[in-house]
């Protein structure tokens, strides 16, 4: 029997930690701790998720301003996440992304992304009527000035579980 990695059963241990929270789970997913992220805001349904991104020396690209690999990197899987708390029982994860650098992120940045209840009950609707559904979100980075420094468009695929053309494994709010 393979011997599970220490970093896998540490990663496992939060995830099934009744006194972590969504908030520090995600702050300590490693990905995430290495970036230094803050979550700000996350709403218990996960309808609301505010998390700042800071320009460090990390993260700051030579121009001076924030790498777009860290901005992809965090924005690539809250959409995903928002929707397996919101559907469970479902297979989810990206199907696309695409982002639009406005301004450079010359401050540190905050990701604001919100799934409201009319897009909720659309989603249900189409999930009890199709089986299926892949909702376009669209959401973004702010600069510490409220000025909107990068837009994101974010596709989701969410599927039956056992759902077998997936291309990547589905989003688990567990392993987090």
């Amino acid at each position: 029997m393979a011997r599970v990695p220490l970093n896998v059963r540490i990663l496992n241990y939060f995830a099934h930690s009744k006194w972590v929270s969504d908030k520090r789970r995600i702050e300590l997913y490693p990905p995430f701790f290495l970036m230094r992220i803050k979550v700000l805001e996350i709403s218990g349904d996960w309808s609301r998720i505010r998390v700042l991104l800071p320009l460090n020396a990390l993260s700051q690209n030579p121009g001076g301003v924030m790498f777009g690999g860290f901005q992809a990197a965090l924005a690539d899987p809250i959409p995903a996440m928002a929707c397996a708390r919101a559907f469970p029982g479902y297979s989810i994860w990206t199907r696309a992304m695409s982002i639009d650098f406005h301004h450079g992120g010359s401050t540190d940045l905050e990701l604001r992304f919100s799934l409201d209840e009319e897009r909720r009950r659309a989603i249900a609707s189409e999930l009890e009527n199709r089986g299926r559904a892949t909702p376009k979100f669209e959401y973004g980075f702010y600069l510490k000035d409220g000025t909107l420094s990068t837009s994101v468009t974010n596709t989701v695929a969410i599927r039956p579980r056992g759902y077998q053309r997936a291309t990547t494994p589905p989003v688990s709010l567990d392993e987090l």
